[in-house]
């Protein structure tokens, strides 16, 4: 695009966007995320009880928490006791064949560990696997 000035000289505007600063940003907003991406994996925090048999899975599962402070979780949502298998039959395919991994803090008590598993099986929940931390001699 040209224009003429007050003297009658033809200049030419500058059209062209400065890339530089757009760089910048975006390069700030990808250390950003590299930084937050690992904590975001993380999920809730539980401190989990020790045992000897432990296997690594390594694919996606369904996974309910239950915290220190005896919130439930499914994944990283909240989730009432009272909603929790209408919760679990809305993101699984086949509650009754598909397996479900509950992690547990040490400090929970056994009644709302029990209370937990009942109502998974009473909602046609049937393979609850339990989630642990490998045992290392000398560690507690």
């Amino acid at each position: 695009m040209a224009f003429t000035t007050q003297s009658g000289r033809t200049q030419t505007s500058l059209a062209e966007i400065n890339v530089t600063p757009f760089v910048d940003v975006v390069l700030v907003l990808l250390i950003i995320f590299m930084v937050t991406a690992p904590v975001m994996q993380s999920g809730i925090e539980v401190d989990l009880p020790r045992t000897r048999s432990v296997q690594t899975l390594k694919d996606e599962r369904v996974v309910v928490t239950i915290n220190a402070k005896q919130a439930l979780f499914v994944g990283n949502d909240p989730v009432g006791i009272h909603d929790l298998g209408s919760h679990l039959h809305k993101i699984m395919r086949d509650p009754a064949e598909q397996d479900v991994y509950l992690r547990c803090a040490k400090t929970v008590t056994f009644d709302t560990y029990a209370q937990v598993i009942d109502t998974m099986r009473l909602s046609g929940i049937k393979k609850i696997n339990f989630v642990t931390k490998p045992y290392v001699a000398g560690q507690e």
